[in-house]
């Protein structure tokens, strides 16, 4: 479980920079320059993930249950998911979606949070999930009182709405279709 607090301290933690000390962050970044800052802020962070997904591997090989959850929140859980991939895609292809959603990043990691604390009962999950739920819902509220990094995307357009959206129920169908359980070992449609 040590190796998953400290990855998320790394990853959460330099990803809160902006919300706890944008005055540093600023600072920082000017001495140091914008790239240096961002390869530092991007090293960090690749660490912090490395760290979440071993730890959260190792945790899972002897899981702690907090609670059982019933079978009908697996099926709100993957009902919650299908917004999750277009609104990630939403958040670099600029058209209605992001500007109806505002910050579609953070409501794509909301839903996934919450569909798998809904799904998933052990220490781990609480610690993992719970933690991107309540960094998700800081930033969000956080961004109204700063201004928020500009995410590098594709120029504006209609038709980017309908690549998020394509794209990001192709990638769910994926998912479900076995990709989940290749990379997390678990299928969310509980088939082996």
């Amino acid at each position: 479980m040590t190796l998953l607090i400290l990855g998320l301290v790394l990853f959460i933690g330099m990803h809160s920079v902006g919300i706890l000390a944008p005055a540093w962050r600023d600072r920082t970044a000017a001495r140091l320059g914008e790239v240096p800052w961002q390869g530092i802020y991007s090293l960090v962070s690749l660490v912090g993930f490395v760290l979440i997904v071993w730890g959260y591997g190792l945790a899972r090989q002897d899981p702690v249950a907090l609670y059982a959850p019933p079978v009908w929140t697996r099926h709100l859980a993957l009902l919650l998911m299908v917004p999750v991939f277009p609104l990630l895609l939403a958040a670099y292809l600029p058209g209605r979606i992001r500007a109806t959603v505002k910050h579609p990043m953070l409501a794509a990691v909301k839903l996934w949070a919450l569909a798998h604390l809904l799904a998933n009962g052990n220490l781990a999950d609480l610690i993992l999930f719970g933690t991107f739920l309540a960094w998700a819902v800081a930033d969000r509220i956080s961004i109204k009182g700063r201004t928020p990094p500009q995410v590098p995307s594709a120029p504006a357009s209609e038709a980017n709405d309908w690549i998020a959206l394509g794209a990001g129920l192709v990638l769910y169908a994926a998912f479900l279709g076995g990709l989940h359980a290749w990379l997390m070992g678990v299928s969310p449609l509980g088939v082996r």
